[in-house]
């Protein structure tokens, strides 16, 4: 029996329901999302209301048309039959219950249908290569065969709206996916969307996905939780191209080539924006290649991207990777609380020529990215973390690091600093030959800040710390570099406007060693107005005014009793009511954390906020804590709640 219901019908069952007239077949009808539920009510004699509940969606089980389940029957005619009863009764649930469903074709999604794979599922696929042929596309010279071709998957949809993957279920490519070019009737992806909005994916695993195990081009409000890719034997995770306003989270995805790759391409013979996006509490890992990554095909523009609390572990291109190679504008983009190991190249950024779009692109560009609270451990001594920039229009700008801390192997030699080779073609980290620096390379880049920050080897390294080449405006404040036995110099100025190095030792307490050619020193007005130093606050009786340990900001720090209770106490002036970020500076030499209390105007904001150790007293880091304040005067206090006091304070960075 076909378990279908019209949307009518189903809101009329319901209404009986609520009035007691009819009672529901509990395998007819699910709940609809608590997230969408709309509450109505309707009049009953003598005025008393009445709360209806919204319309249910109907579920489509697959057995019920003719899917087996067994692992060895095809099942796609039933699923199909499914999808297409789920879609003509105006929306639904198809449901697969316990068992394998082998899937020799094609199937074809439908909007308003949600596939849902219970504990115990699977969808697998089969190397019969019965699967639907690609399809011709005119724009197939502007982007590899597997972004050009859509058809050719175990899902596929185009011009579909609301539509789902849910459960906890699996869809397993089975071995039977292509990596490379697939010959017709093979298949290279898991789930392959175009042209779609409102599209869920959640809970399931894809597993084996070929080519690439999900791939989504030109959709719009995609929200996927707790989503599994195990494609480490394979190629890609998830390319989301040409797609905004995009919500990941807990993600776990382990990929050989990218793990999760935003790209903007021409298969579909236009140039469209992305943006809108954040990812948060995720798992990464690539084998051969990037773990989170916007590029190679970047021919739309791309902003407003958030990136937070997220673990990669290995990749053997670049950790947190972004290239501009055909013409985009790559702008607004946050990483915060990130933790890299075994990435040959921590963070890289290009901008390159390829050009490889339609519409004539010229030269992309990268600006206003900021990158807080980066740990990370390279494996490769010569690719390190690197901004590359074209001259001209292709230049990097606006790049904040704060708190980012790099460990890379070293053990490299003395060598020559003049610029590396590069090809502008190409978007790998290896197309830039062995950086001079083992930490930072920079070139072609303009207001680059580093504070709080350092870099450090695992092995002697006869290298600069950093080379900037050809910038301007690039600062470091409170930054720490380790130094190499026979290195010429900890930072490298050459042909630089406006360089600064300020408050920043070597991790033996020392100064650094800046050298330059054709550069200028200028490092401003600092600290900016928004500075509130510790030494000018209010603080517990007891406290010490001090600075016997170097990098600190103003005159001293203020060094709290060791109770709980301790505080230091801000007046901040704010010229309208609003939300702030109130920045504290701080250093913790301690491996214990010395938490705080945040209240503002006496009400509490944050409560056990962490400041771990730094590693030294003379590592100066920074935590932000976001609040709500009045127009004009506020006082802002951190008190100490364990018995080891507050962490020695330094300033409090706010409104003016």
């Amino acid at each position: 029996m076909k378990r279908a219901h019209t949307t009518a019908a189903t809101a009329l069952l319901t209404l009986a329901v609520a009035l007691g007239l009819a009672q529901l077949p509990a395998a007819t009808v699910s709940a609809a999302p608590a997230d969408r539920t709309v509450t109505r009510t309707a009049p009953l004699t003598g005025g008393d209301l009445v709360t209806v509940p919204p319309p249910v969606a109907a579920e489509f089980n697959v057995r019920d048309y003719g899917a087996v389940g067994n692992g060895a029957t095809n099942d796609t005619a039933a699923i199909n039959r499914a999808i297409t009863a789920a879609n003509s009764a105006g929306g639904g649930t198809v449901r697969f219950t316990a068992g394998t469903y082998e899937s020799k074709n094609t199937i074809h999604m439908k909007s308003n249908v949600t596939l849902q794979l219970d504990a115990g599922s699977t969808i697998s696929g089969n190397g019969a290569d019965t699967y639907d042929p690609p399809e011709t596309n005119p724009w197939d010279d502007y982007q590899d065969y597997g972004h050009s071709h859509f058809h050719n998957a175990m899902i596929y949809g185009d011009r579909l709206t609301n539509i789902g993957f849910t459960g906890s279920g699996v869809i397993d490519g089975d071995g039977a996916l292509i990596t490379g070019n697939p010959k017709s009737g093979e298949a290279d992806k898991i789930i392959s969307l175009t042209r779609c909005t409102n599209l869920t994916l959640s809970g399931i695993t894809l597993r084996e996905g070929g080519h690439f195990a999900a791939l989504i081009n030109d959709c719009d409000n995609v929200v996927s939780d707790r989503l599994v890719m195990d494609t480490a034997m394979d190629r890609d995770g998830w390319n989301v191209i040409n797609t905004t306003d995009v919500r990941i989270t807990n993600a776990h995805l382990e990929a050989n080539d990218d793990a999760l790759a935003f790209k903007s391409d021409y298969a579909l013979g236009a140039k469209l924006d992305n943006g809108r996006v954040t990812v948060s509490d995720s798992y990464l890992s690539a084998g051969c290649c990037n773990a989170l990554m916007f590029g190679s095909e970047t021919c739309g523009d791309f902003t407003d991207y958030r990136f937070e609390r997220i673990t990669i572990k290995g990749s053997d291109k670049s950790g947190l990777g972004m290239v501009s190679m055909d013409g985009s504008k790559i702008s607004d983009v946050h990483y915060k609380d990130i933790t890299m190991t075994e990435v040959r190249s921590p963070i890289m950024q290009k901008v390159g020529t390829r050009k490889r779009c339609g519409n004539n692109p010229g030269t992309g560009s990268i600006s206003n990215v900021t990158y807080t609270n980066i740990k990370a451990t390279g494996k490769s001594a010569a690719y390190a973390p690197t901004m590359w920039g074209e001259s001209g229009s292709g230049r990097i700008k606006n790049i904040t690091y704060q708190n980012v801390d790099i460990t890379v192997p070293g053990g490299n030699g003395t060598m020559a600093t003049d610029p590396p080779s590069n090809q502008p073609t190409n978007y790998n980290p290896n197309s830039i030959g062995t950086r001079p620096a083992y930490g930072w390379y920079i070139r072609n880049a303009d207001n680059v800040s580093f504070t709080d920050s350092e870099v450090r080897f695992a092995a002697g390294d006869g290298r600069p710390a950093v080379i900037a080449n050809n910038s301007t405006g690039i600062r470091f404040d409170r930054f720490t570099a380790q130094r190499g036995g026979n290195s010429p110099s900890d930072l490298l100025f050459q042909n630089v406007t406006g360089y600064c190095a300020a408050n920043s030792a070597n991790t033996s307490g020392g100064a650094l060693r800046v050298s330059q050619s054709g550069s200028t020193q200028d490092c401003g007005t600092t600290p900016g107005p928004g500075r509130h130093e510790a030494e000018n606050a209010s603080y517990t009786t007891g406290s010490t005014i001090d600075s016997n340990h170097t990098g600190y900001s103003g005159s001293g720090f203020v060094n709290t009793p060791n109770a709980v209770g301790s505080y230091v106490e801000w007046t901040v002036t704010a010229t309208a009511a609003g939300s702030a970020d109130l920045v504290i500076g701080y250093a913790n030499g301690t491996a214990a954390d010395r938490p705080l209390d945040i209240t503002v105007n006496g009400a509490t904001v944050a409560t056990g906020v962490s400041f771990p150790g730094t590693g030294a007293w003379t590592t100066w880091r920074t935590v932000t804590v976001p609040a709500a304040l009045q127009a004009g005067a506020n006082t802002v206090r951190a008190t100490a709640t364990s018995a080891d006091g507050a962490p020695n304070l330094d300033y409090l960075d706010g409104p003016a």
